[in-house]
């Protein structure tokens, strides 16, 4: 079990591995600039062993999010007790519409579990701009698939799997007026295995909208699950690491 510093990619499907830490508190690396700039990268800073869960592998998480700016300012908010960082890294991706990138975060409450997060850039600032509710007891998870316009009404939803070991229940956020509301919820999948630090399946678009790749409960296949107002899903085939990474590839 490793206890060091961030965890790097280590599986050939698409993933997002673990390296990362969390805070409340705005640090600016240089003046704020009159000019609205893009997230271009994210990181999570600060190793913290408060929150001693060790579903990612090892039980180290992160006080403090940090988000690189277009101008290459580095904008950092950090987390105080009861709150961390509970993921394997930040994700930059489009919750708004605006073609523009949020930053989307997983963020764990010393008795409440973990909640999904989405935070803004704006004015030069890193501010939260939303949040699922916390899952409600100590030690339990979730994890991100991804965000897309999934059943083509023009807003975004963000798509998890709530308690992949535990629940295995595929959650549908859409983000609308600046709020998530959860619009549909769907047992009997996951994607990721205790201990792991990455995140396994995805979104994937193979010319009929997106489609969520995941694991069955059991980890006997591969599914590909669709958003239309209803949730439904067709099997791919027996589970294997490289038949998820060719399902991502439409293949």
């Amino acid at each position: 079990m490793r206890t060091g510093a961030p965890r790097l990619p280590g599986r050939p499907w698409p993933m997002i591995a673990r390296g990362a830490r969390v805070a409340l508190c705005l640090w600016l690396v240089s003046p704020v600039a009159v000019v609205a700039q893009e997230a271009v990268a994210a990181r999570y800073e600060g190793a913290v062993t408060r929150y001693p869960h060790g579903v990612l592998g090892d039980e180290i998480e992160y006080d403090t999010l940090a988000v690189t700016l277009s101008d290459g300012r580095v904008l950092r908010r950090r987390w105080d007790a009861p709150l961390v960082f509970e993921d394997v890294a930040p994700r930059l991706w489009d919750v708004t519409g605006d073609g523009l990138p949020e930053i989307v975060t997983v963020e764990s409450h010393e008795t409440r579990g973990a909640r999904l997060a989405v935070w803004a850039v704006t004015e030069g600032s890193l501010d939260p701009l939303a949040a699922t509710p916390f899952i409600g007891q100590r030690f339990r998870w979730l994890a991100p698939i991804g965000a897309a316009d999934l059943d083509g009404d023009g807003a975004i939803e963000i798509a998890y799997v709530d308690r992949p070991h535990l629940a295995k229940t595929l959650r549908i956020w859409r983000f609308a007026e600046g709020a998530l509301t959860e619009v549909a919820a769907a047992p009997g999948v996951t994607n990721h295995r205790i201990g792991w630090d990455y995140i396994a399946g995805g979104l994937r678009t193979c010319g009929d909208g997106p489609e969520m790749i995941l694991a069955s409960g059991d980890w006997a296949r591969v599914v590909a699950v669709r958003f239309d107002g209803t949730v439904s899903s067709h099997d791919l085939g027996p589970y294997s690491a490289d038949r998820m990474a060719a399902a991502l590839t439409c293949h």
